[in-house]
């Protein structure tokens, strides 16, 4: 049974990148249907002799939580109207504070290649030059690798960077971040800022698949993280600190 299960959740697997023009749910909601419809098909077949009705209805449910996301066609959104599949902009604008000072976290992150330490959303940037770097993404899912190349765009030492995606590539992508003495001049305030926005006319599902809710609450709780990460003992050593800081 357990393999029956296992075999039935690749199939869906590999039907969500497959276009049916039908599609009216993001990518994001797709893998949740498939996982959840997946582990309820593995149940209902374990206790289909124990209890048979019970898992025949658990049994159908699944097969309607599979079909919502191998086709990303939902019916109930279709009667009402809704659709989530069109992917929108996610522009993310926070402030944070850290103890750390301004010079370090400014040449912690003038070093893109750190980004992903902190930043689950990305899984590698490779510095290719001075100016220009190679970055990739860890989409919802993990269904596909994506990469793009970015220059830095405006840089003034320890107060503020900024960076875009070159002109023809697959995503674009800008961010910019300011640094601040705290008012007691021991910390950091960091004005950050993070921009997707989707590719005009893509119909490339894995470009499509980033711009939805899971991977817009993924950048934001990276921005979040970094707060843990620059007061943490990999930070410090980093930086040249003594001891690990607390706020």
């Amino acid at each position: 049974m357990n393999a029956l299960s296992n075999k039935l959740l690749d199939r869906a697997k590999s039907l969500l990148t497959e276009p049916t023009g039908k599609e009216n749910i993001d990518q994001g909601e797709r893998v949740v249907s498939i996982l959840t419809g997946g582990w309820l098909l593995f149940e209902s077949l374990k206790n289909m002799r124990k209890h048979p009705l019970i898992g025949l209805q658990v049994a159908a449910a699944s097969g309607l939580l599979l079909y919502r996301g191998a086709t990303g066609n939902c019916p109930v959104y279709r009667k009402i109207g809704k659709d989530t599949s069109d992917p929108q902009a996610i522009i993310i604008s926070d402030t944070i504070t850290v103890n750390a000072p301004r010079e370090k976290v400014y040449a912690f992150w003038r070093e893109l290649s750190n980004l992903p330490k902190f930043m689950k959303h990305l899984k590698s940037v490779e510095e290719t030059s001075d100016t220009v770097s190679l970055w990739t993404t860890n989409t919802p899912g993990d269904l596909i690798d994506l990469s793009w190349s970015a220059e830095i765009t405006r840089e003034e030492p320890g107060e503020y960077l900024g960076w875009h995606s070159l002109e023809g590539s697959r995503i674009d992508n800008g961010g910019k971040v300011e640094f601040k003495d705290t008012l007691n001049g021991t910390g950091t305030e960091l004005h950050i800022e993070i921009d997707y926005f989707p590719p005009a006319g893509s119909v490339g599902r894995g470009i499509t698949s980033l711009f939805n809710g899971l991977f817009e609450s993924m950048i934001r709780e990276d921005i979040k993280n970094f707060k843990h990460y620059a007061e943490a003992a990999e930070f410090r050593q980093y930086a040249g600190l003594s001891t690990p800081a607390f706020s």
